[in-house]
């Protein structure tokens, strides 16, 4: 038998009352069985294959929000699967191609829901994550179709005095449950006619999601655990016992495939290495361990990406070499009595620098996600080791802008810190500047701290150029792709030495020429949007202005207002509220705001949860009083990230007007 394990040992579980799940229908997304569309001037990312891999469902941002589209690899007509202006994150397409799961944020908040739909755009209804105060995250198919595991944040139940949610059967569309305290994965039949059954419960888990699922169902792989602490754990769906634990690097949290047997699992791992590689742990009958050999790897350059064609002998590797993607594909051998044996590697050769996701796409091809620093996110598909070609229905080079002024490519700029630790990262220099002109520069920083400066086409960036202002986009300590000691880099009093990167980071810009040291400007998103704050009021004389967006003021507040599970994730990198409190004090921009010396422009989305809006309000207030001149920019119907096209023009105009009236 394959796909669900076997009813005669899985644990089917009641929910609240004990009435089976149900899933809430939808009406039909509007005309998507008619409305075939030619898509150009866009961003298509996030393929996800039909069986024989001659469609993709895939998200595209064509009609102002990212949205749930489909249609043949090889033609340039396709159709919207999911009309609504609710932001879609992920997609899979089911193995028996029945089915379209998929992730979307209702108001384009923190929280999701998971939903399916037909691939003809039918019989579109929500399977986890109805009620508003919860969240589901989609997870992997069971190998026959039958059944997609789905995470739930739903750990409590209720008591009587509660009373069921908006008078509902509990369910876990309609959860009786409250969210924060844990998190539980299911195998959920999309049909609704089976009961859930229940893979994992995580008390006080920051992140639980189910990989993959062996061919007979007995096994699940599942990614747990907070950030700087993931691991893989092989667990049995007949008792729930746990085999097998190996830690596993950030980043894509899709990181291994069971063999067609079960007796091989191949995972992503960093596992006693400073970078990720691809090992073959193999497996007794039951899941029991035997021996972990290394497959795959390399000295310098992380394994980020890790897909396995459907027969299982193929494995599709995508490298990271310092922010840029090597493609290779790896012979498994899975068929041969060596589970853990590997052929040699094949490169394929990438038409742009950077790819996001790979997926096998039926037998012998191959489906891509790729990004540059020259176009926008675009789906490319080949047979193994042929050229990539790129669907119909991605942009072209030529449509990632308006005519007239083409993208601007990075260089690399390399430095040191002043403890001597190496840093890096991609500067951007306005069209028509002379050489050894020093430029008025923005200085951008990620968000993370774990992300990483990609040399992708970046709008705001070409925001910014168009006004005639460079930009250097640097990974300080703490960011990934740099090895795992440079991610630890910042734990704990380490991230006072991330804001001396900051100030260091910009002094490089000045002594290579490049900038002109009177007009610096720094600016960032998230933990960027925390470095911003931080970096004006640790370095005051530096900057000339900022602008941070979704930025934590308070490290203190920022705990006391997260999401429970993005607290307890984060307590590892910045430190612990409690045992930690003077250490998260210290290093909290509002504990020096009285330093502030520049304007500061303050964006940040109304239904942030993730960092909560009142970060950046109690910050402009506090400059406000001291005589400083703020703002700040609320964005409606947006969360911690910005999805919806109005939004975003709107915040990278009014971002690039600030800078410009600042610097210029």
């Amino acid at each position: 038998m394959t796909g669900r394990p076997a009813t005669s040992t899985a644990r089917t579980v009641p929910l609240g009352n004990g009435t089976a799940p149900v899933a809430v229908p939808l009406p039909e997304a509007a005309g998507p069985r008619e409305a075939v569309t030619r898509l150009r001037a866009h961003g298509c990312w996030y393929p996800s294959a039909d069986p024989d891999g001659a469609e993709a469902a895939f998200i595209c941002d064509r009609g102002g929000v990212p949205q749930l589209w489909a249609g043949p690899v090889q033609q340039d007509e396709v159709r919207l699967l999911d009309a609504s202006p609710d932001p879609v994150t992920e997609v899979s397409w089911a193995p028996d191609g029945r089915w379209i799961a998929y992730t979307a944020a209702p108001g384009g908040g923190e929280h999701t829901r998971v939903l399916c739909v037909r691939p003809d755009g039918t019989g579109r209804r929500i399977l986890a994550g109805a009620d508003p105060d919860t969240s589901a995250y989609l997870g992997c198919w069971a190998r026959d179709g039958s059944a997609v595991a789905v995470t739930v944040a739903v750990p409590a139940v209720r008591t009587s005095e509660d009373g069921p949610p908006d008078g509902t059967a509990a369910s876990l569309a309609a959860p009786t449950h409250r969210p924060g305290d844990g998190l539980s994965a299911y195998l959920l039949d999309p049909d609704g006619l089976a009961s859930p059954v229940l893979l994992a419960t995580e008390a006080d888990a920051a992140t639980l999601r189910v990989c993959d699922l062996s061919f007979d169902g007995s096994l699940a792989l599942l990614r747990r655990g907070p950030r700087g602490r993931r691991e893989a754990v092989v667990r049995r769906t007949a008792d729930a016992a746990t085999t097998c634990t190996m830690p596993v690097a950030d980043g894509d949290p899709w990181i291994g495939r069971f063999s067609h047997d079960g007796r091989t699992l191949w995972l992503r791992t960093d596992a006693d290495r400073e970078f990720a590689a691809l090992y073959a742990l193999e497996l007794d009958a039951d899941g029991t361990p035997r021996a972990a050999t290394p497959a795959a790897h390399r000295p310098d350059s992380g394994l980020e990406l890790l897909s396995m064609a459907q027969d299982g002998r193929t494995a599709v590797l995508v490298w990271n070499v310092q922010g840029a993607s090597e493609l290779e594909l790896l012979e498994t051998a899975a068929a041969r009595p060596a589970p853990d044996a590997a052929g040699p590697t094949r490169p394929v050769p990438l038409p742009h620098e950077v790819v996001t996701r790979a997926v096998a796409a039926g037998a012998g091809r191959l489906l891509l996600a790729l990004s540059g620093s020259r176009r926008r996110p675009g789906v490319w598909w080949a047979y193994e080791g042929v050229s990539l070609l790129r669907t119909p229905w991605s942009s072209r080079d030529e449509d990632a802008v308006a005519p007239g002024r083409p993208p601007v490519r990075p260089v690399p700029l390399h430095l040191r810190a002043r403890d001597g630790l190496p840093l890096s990262g991609w500067h951007y220099r306005a069209p028509g500047r002379a050489q050894g002109e020093p430029a008025p520069c923005v200085l951008h920083l990620h968000g993370g701290p774990e992300e990483q400066e990609r040399p992708v086409f970046n709008p705001l960036y070409h925001e910014l150029l168009g006004r005639g202002l460079d930009v250097f986009a640097p990974d300080v300590r703490g960011s990934s792709g740099h090895g795992r000691s440079f991610v630890d880099a910042d734990l704990g009093t380490g991230r006072f030495a991330a804001l001396d990167d900051v100030a260091d980071c910009a002094a490089h810009v000045v002594t290579a020429g490049l900038a002109d040291p009177t007009r610096l400007a720094v600016m960032g998103r998230s933990y960027g949007g925390y470095l911003t704050f931080a970096s004006l009021v640790w370095h005051p004389d530096l900057f000339r202005t900022g602008v941070a967006v979704c930025g934590m003021s308070d490290l203190l507040t920022f705990f006391a207002g997260t999401e429970p599970w993005i607290a307890e994730s984060a307590a590892h990198k910045y430190g612990h509220p409690v045992r930690d409190r003077a250490l998260l004090r210290s290093l909290s921009p509002m504990s020096r705001v009285g330093a502030l010396r520049v304007p500061l422009l303050a964006v940040h989305g109304e239904h942030d949860t993730n960092v909560p809006p009142g970060e950046s309000e109690q910050f402009v207030r506090a400059a406000r009083e001291r005589g400083v001149a703020a703002e700040l920019l609320t964005l409606r119907d947006e969360g911690h990230e910005f999805l919806r096209a109005d939004n975003r023009r709107l915040f990278r105009r009014t971002a690039a007007d600030w800078m410009q009236r600042h610097l210029s």
